[in-house]
């Protein structure tokens, strides 16, 4: 195994490579022209800046990983990993365009040294099998963790190769017992993150989640899962904050995009989804935990044959808001609960008991959200007896029925109003121009960063 170049090394190939630089120059300049002596010295400082720039470049074929798809590189990427975050100067690790690498559970920890950017223009593979794990961590499968500064990119590909995984799930086979399936690709306390021009695969359960970071930008993904793969959400965001998510693409078999649990100043911008289950902010409250979401933009997105649209979904029992919610300039089609805000929500086998404490949602708009709905009701807005919603707003909003049926909205104990064209017509309990007033002044800061 080749080990890194170091940075003695580095200086004395770029000390090199501007001497023959400089004989060139030197040859080709008139040695009686005095005048052109300053401009030469220039020309070689210059060149000087420019080679003598010390930039770690790791390409993990070049230390051991064979990229066949069969044999295990996952050492040769952790150690490839563990050179380039203990770099003091700015690293890239490459897997190139011809490698599939064989990749168990591993963790990518920091603090690092300097910046590090992961290219991924081949492949990382997981094992195909459930059983591959050997009592390792199934929750996590590329799992990146403290690291700051961190870049992931290069238009090649993540496959989870999930496939073994949903088969044993109990929500496909409930004689199956219930167990933890990995999240594909993993950000942990990851600050100043960027993330882009990725297709994420077959992810085992979540594809791409990001808990408790700050300061990320996701944009041209492309996230596919079956639309029958169990808890496939596309992107998860958790306890994050200034998050941006754009021109992307997700197909799962569940959320395209969850927001969940401690997040804040989150915008979505130009996203195209289905199937699965629509743009989420939730579950919320389970098991009486307290949850805070809030300053959320969504604008422009496309949703097709979705099991639901624009969704808020909370537990009896919790405590803690979402408010400031905006949704914004969305196209429909054949989408089932287009608009829906359930304060009642219970993925359990079990009923739920009935509580009375309840997470506080506020001020949530839809503005511009347009197409057809593939049930008869295409807004709900069913909301706590104790701690109605209220502040929702509704604006130029026209779901129509794909099937020629009649479409209607739902309400309980929603307060709130609406203007412009509004089908199927609001059913709030209170309407007004003081809360149209109230709401329209609380979403405005709501803006592109």
């Amino acid at each position: 195994m080749r080990k890194a170049s170091s940075d003695s090394g580095s200086e004395y190939i770029a000390t090199g490579v501007v001497i023959i630089i400089y004989s060139v120059l030197l040859l080709s300049s008139s040695v009686n022209a005095v005048s052109n002596y300053n401009s030469l010295v220039q020309k070689i400082w210059g060149l000087s800046k420019i080679f003598g720039s010390r930039a770690l470049v790791l390409n993990v074929k070049d230390y051991g990983a064979v990229g066949d798809g069969v044999q295990d590189d996952t050492q040769v990427l952790e150690d490839v990993w563990n050179m380039a975050c203990s770099s003091k100067v700015e690293s890239r690790i490459i897997i190139p365009v011809t490698s599939y690498c064989l990749v168990g559970p591993i963790s990518f920890g920091g603090p690092c040294h300097s910046k590090v950017t992961l290219t991924i223009s081949g492949a990382i593979v997981a094992p195909s099998s459930p059983d591959d794990w050997n009592g390792s961590n199934t929750q996590k499968w590329l799992y990146f963790h403290n690291v700051d500064r961190l870049t992931v990119e290069g238009r090649g590909m993540i496959d989870g190769m999930g496939h073994e995984w949903w088969a044993r799930s109990c929500k496909i086979n409930p004689e199956n017992p219930c167990r933890h399936a990995p999240t594909a690709i993993t950000f942990h306390r990851c600050n100043n993150l960027v993330v882009k021009n990725l297709l994420i695969v077959n992810g085992q359960k979540m594809q791409a989640a990001f808990t408790t970071c700050d300061g990320v930008k996701v944009s041209h993904l492309s996230v596919f899962a079956p639309g029958g793969s169990p808890n496939t959400d596309g992107i998860h965001i958790s306890a994050s904050t200034n998050v941006r998510v754009e021109d992307s693409t997700v197909r799962t078999g569940d959320d395209c995009i969850s927001i969940v649990s401690n997040s804040s100043k989150v915008q979505v911008r130009r996203i195209a989804c289905g199937p699965g289950h629509g743009i989420s902010i939730g579950s919320l409250g389970k098991s009486g935990t307290c949850d805070q979401v809030y300053d959320v933009s969504v604008r422009g997105a496309f949703l097709s044959n979705t099991e639901n649209g624009l969704r808020i979904k909370t537990w009896q029992g919790g405590s803690g808001f979402v408010r400031n919610v905006k949704f914004e300039d969305v196209w429909m089609e054949n989408v089932s609960n287009p608009i829906i805000i359930d304060q009642y929500y219970c993925d359990s086998k079990k009923q739920c008991p009935n509580k009375t404490e309840a997470i506080n949602v506020h001020d949530i708009s839809f503005v511009n959200v347009k197409g057809t709905v593939a049930t008869k009701e295409a807004i709900i807005f069913a909301c706590s007896d104790v701690i109605p919603c209220e502040g929702l707003y509704l604006e130029d909003v026209e779901l129509v029925s794909a099937s020629d049926d009649i479409a209607t909205s739902f309400c309980w104990d929603a307060l709130g109003s609406s203007s412009g064209t509004v089908y199927p017509p609001a059913c709030f309990s209170t309407s007004g121009s003081l809360i149209n007033e109230t709401i329209l002044s609380n979403i405005s800061h709501i803006q592109d960063v």
